[in-house]
Order: C-alpha cells, then sequence, then structure tokens
C-alpha cells in the first residue's frame, strides 16, 4: 500500500521505517527541513537501538522517502498522524496544535484522489474527544475516513514494540468491527496481525482513553513505590524487599515497581497532567485529582536525591559531583524531563562543580543546559570526583567494577539512584554507599521489565542490527 507519515520525529520515523520493512511504500513528512533531510540522508536525529538499520534498509529498498511538500501525499491510501502533543505552554492540557495543521494541509490534498477512499490514522496521545473534532474537519473530503490506533511504544525497545506489539488498538466512531475503516488498516498491519496479534475495535474516544490511561497507571505505579521508599527511609525498611515481595503477587506484577529517582521523557509526566486537565474539563476532575500527587512524588525524588547528596557531603558548594547518566532512561538519548538532568542542574544551581557522563545523551543534554560540563570517557568523568551519582542505569554503570572505580575518585562516596548496584560489594571494596529508600541490603533482584521507564535496557533485548525480532524467525519481506 501506499502510506505517508506525518511528523518523523521519535515516533513518526519509527513508524514510517517499520511500515516500509513490512513492504509497504512510505513517504514520511515533516516541517522540519533538516529532519527530512537526514533521514533522508540516512542518519537518524535521535538514538535508538536497531533503528539506523531499519531506515538504511528502507532508504536502500526504495520504498522510503522523506520530504516537506504536502503535494507528494496525495496519492498515498493511509496517512499516519505521527506528532507531538506536548503540554500547552500556559496550563497543564496537551497542545493540539500540530494535528490541527496537519488535518487542515491534507484537507488541501486529498481531494485531488477524487473521493477514492482514504484513511487518515491518528498515532498520537490526546484528550477524549480529539478524534471527533479532527473528524468532522477531515471528513468534509469526499472519501476521507479517520481512526485512532495508539501507539505503545518504550524508548529503547520502539522497532521490536512497533513491529511486535502485545495489541492493536483500533478507534472507529462507532466500535463496529464491520466499519470499513478496520479492513482498511488490517491490510496495512496484515503481515502483524497474521502472527495472532490481538486486535481490539472500540470507539474512538475508548482508543484515545486506552493510552492515556496506561501511561497514567503506570506513573501511578512507580509513584507508588516510590512513595514506599519514603516511608523505608523513615522507619529503617528496605524498599527492595517490599518491592519485592509485592511483585510476586500476581494481582500486581513486579514491572514497574522499582523505586528509584523516578520517571521522566517526553510522555508520562506531560500525559498524566494533560489526563487531568482532560478530566476537569469533562466535569469529572475529582475522579482523577490522585494523579496530582503521583506527579508531586515523582518530583520528590529528585529533591531528596540533592538533599541526600548534600548530606553526603555535608554541603555542596565547590564539591566535586560527578552524575552517571543525562537521558531520562538508558537506551535513548532522549533528556526530555530527565530526572538526572534535574538534579545536576540543581547541584550546580547549589553551587557544586558538576560532570555529567552519558553514552548518548551528552549533545542533547548540552543544548538542553547550555555550560554543562560533560565528559564522554567514563572513567575520566569519574576522576577526582568526591560524590558519585548513579541517575541513568546504562548497563555500563550498573557493571563497574567497584573495586577498580575506587582508584579513580578522591573519595570514594557514590549514591545509587536506581537500586541497580550491589551494596554490599560496593561497601566491600571501601565505599560509603548510599541509596533512594535502602540501608544495608543484599543485591537487588534483576530488573522484571528491562523497557520501563524504570528499568535498565539489557543489552540482551535490544533489537540486534540487521534483524527483527519476530517470533519463531519470521522475517517481515526484505
Amino acid at each position: 500500500m501506499r502510506i505517508s507519515v506525518i511528523g518523523i520525529g521519535y515516533l513518526g520515523a519509527v513508524h514510517a521505517a517499520s511500515m516500509a520493512e513490512l513492504g509497504h511504500e512510505v513517504i514520511g513528512l515533516d516541517v522540519d527541513r533538516d529532519r527530512v533531510a537526514a533521514l533522508q540522508a540516512g542518519h537518524a536525529p535521535f538514538h535508538e537501538p536497531g533503528f539506523d538499520e531499519l531506515l538504511q534498509r528502507g532508504l536502500d529498498s526504495g520504498r522510503l522517502r522523506f520530504t516537506s511538500d504536502y503535494a507528494e501525499l496525495a496519492d498515498a491510501d493511509v496517512h499516519f498522524l505521527g506528532l507531538g502533543t506536548p503540554q500547552l505552554a500556559d496550563g497543564m492540557g496537551a497542545d493540539l496544535g500540530h494535528l490541527r495543521s496537519a488535518i487542515a494541509s491534507l484537507t488541501e490534498v486529498l481531494p485531488a484522489r477524487g473521493g477514492a477512499p482514504t484513511l487518515v490514522v491518528g498515532k498520537s496521545t490526546v484528550p477524549a474527544g480529539t478524534s471527533r473534532e479532527l473528524a468532522a474537519t477531515l471528513e468534509q473530503v469526499d472519501g476521507a475516513r479517520l481512526m485512532w490506533n495508539p501507539e505503545f511504544l518504550r524508548e529503547g525497545f520502539a522497532v521490536q514494540d512497533t513491529l511486535v506489539p502485545d495489541r492493536l488498538v483500533y478507534g472507529v466512531p462507532s466500535g463496529d468491527e464491520q466499519d470499513e475503516r478496520v479492513a482498511m488498516l488490517d491490510a496495512v498491519y496484515a503481515p502483524i496481525l497474521e502472527r495472532g496479534v490481538t486486535r481490539l475495535v472500540m470507539g474512538y474516544e475508548a482508543a484515545e482513553l486506552v493510552k492515556v490511561s496506561a501511561n497514567a497507571f503506570l506513573a501511578t505505579k512507580i509513584s507508588f513505590i516510590n512513595a514506599v521508599a519514603e516511608m523505608c527511609e523513615a522507619t529503617g525498611a528496605d524498599v527492595t524487599d517490599v518491592s519485592r515481595a509485592l511483585g510476586m503477587d500476581d494481582r500486581i506484577g513486579a514491572k514497574f515497581l522499582r523505586a528509584g529517582l523516578g520517571f521522566g521523557g517526553g510522555c508520562l509526566p506531560k500525559d498524566i497532567r494533560a489526563f487531568l486537565a482532560s478530566a476537569e474539563d469533562h466535569g469529572v476532575g475529582d475522579a482523577l485529582g490522585f494523579l496530582r500527587e503521583v506527579d508531586a512524588v515523582n518530583g520528590r525524588r529528585r529533591t531528596r536525591m540533592v538533599a541526600l547528596a548534600e548530606e553526603t557531603l555535608g554541603g555542596l558548594e565547590g564539591r566535586r559531583i560527578t552524575v552517571l547518566g543525562a537521558a531520562f532512561k538508558p537506551d535513548s538519548d532522549d533528556v526530555r524531563d530527565s530526572p538526572a538532568l534535574e538534579v545536576a542542574s540543581r547541584l550546580r544551581a547549589a553551587g557544586a562543580r558538576v560532570t555529567v557522563t552519558d553514552p548518548e545523551a551528552l549533545r542533547t543534554a548540552q543544548r538542553s543546559i547550555p555550560g554543562l560540563c560533560t565528559v564522554p570517557d567514563t572513567q575520566e568523568a569519574l576522576r577526582d570526583a568526591e560524590l558519585v551519582l548513579l541517575l541513568t542505569e546504562w548497563r555500563e554503570y550498573r557493571d563497574l567494577d567497584p573495586v577498580a572505580t575506587a582508584d579513580l575518585v578522591a573519595s570514594p562516596r557514590i549514591i545509587d539512584g536506581r537500586a541497580v548496584l550491589d551494596p554490599q560489594a560496593w561497601r566491600e571494596a571501601g565505599w560509603e554507599f548510599r541509596a533512594l529508600g535502602r540501608p544495608d541490603s543484599e543485591a537487588p533482584e534483576a530488573p522484571q521489565d528491562p523497557g520501563s521507564s524504570e528499568g535498565p535496557v539489557s543489552s540482551d533485548e535490544a533489537i540486534t542490527p540487521g534483524r527483527v525480532l519476530f517470533p519463531s524467525g519470521v522475517r517481515v519481506p526484505a
């Protein structure tokens, strides 16, 4: 099929390359001409395991290209909207300006199809009611129809989550499986559906709520265990013991139940705020009022980390601190609302001499905080530090040798902000070891969900260059 993807940021670029991998003819569009040029040249504007190879295969096959001209989309049968819905500058709601602009532009070029069936598919996270608003504008064009198909990507696993999803959600006006839109999107996803992936058809509003509800639930679960961590610090309990026991209850589960510095990124923080704002707009704000505390608990973890650093050093002015991690999670260069970067910024503001290192995110970190001292090499960044903070759980930081690392620093002090280090091993190597919610304890259990916003990414679960992780060795068209 002929497909367009409008908005080729993180979501859209991955989706465009993935649709080309499925065998479709795909054109990606963005108003950012530099991004278009970079992608057309095979250069990813972000770090995502497996994406570089996927992008290059699509370009080499001739099935994937990029443009800034809406006129070039006129022949496409299906248009995916992969546009951002950032938090409003003057409130907590979602800014739908990019989506509305895209729909307006499409209505100018789609009449060229002469009424041929054309499907526009929303992928963005939006408030309930958005689909009906956009459909009212779009469907003035003969043959054009709208449906909503939310994405459930984890950064660091986006390629796998697109090509091997755990479910596909279709939102159509009445929730009717016989709606002609369902058959059109089934044709797009045929190679995925043939493997038995669950497909759920529901009304517009339900599809919109599935995505934002999922993010709100995950954020709530993370903040819950971090609230418990505050209680553990007050009582002397070990939060890893509590979370391990809770996770064994199959009604609760272990995923997203590991205490630490909290969540960040471009989704969970702004989505829970937009969900609350939408609830208030619909007159049921009290029902989701608890999300305010979810947000507040998350913010307190950052404040607590700064306080713990000050307690450990007896003051911050002029003290040399090395921060391990800048991205909001491992296997990403995304620093949007990064807890690690906010802690580093607060420490600098308090007078500390802060050095930040990260395997992938230093360029984006420097754009976010001009003048930030960054050092790419981990050993060099650790040299002469008086305190080390592990704030993003990249595998290379989790695997640091405490004995060898002690030889690099000025004073062997470390605070584990992600509950991934073995306290006993570090203390036996001579380190003063502290962690959020943890007194003396055994080594933490291996993380249950490497793709969660709180969990480290395991190298054996990342996408291997040149292959797509389809079950039973199934390959998509080359």
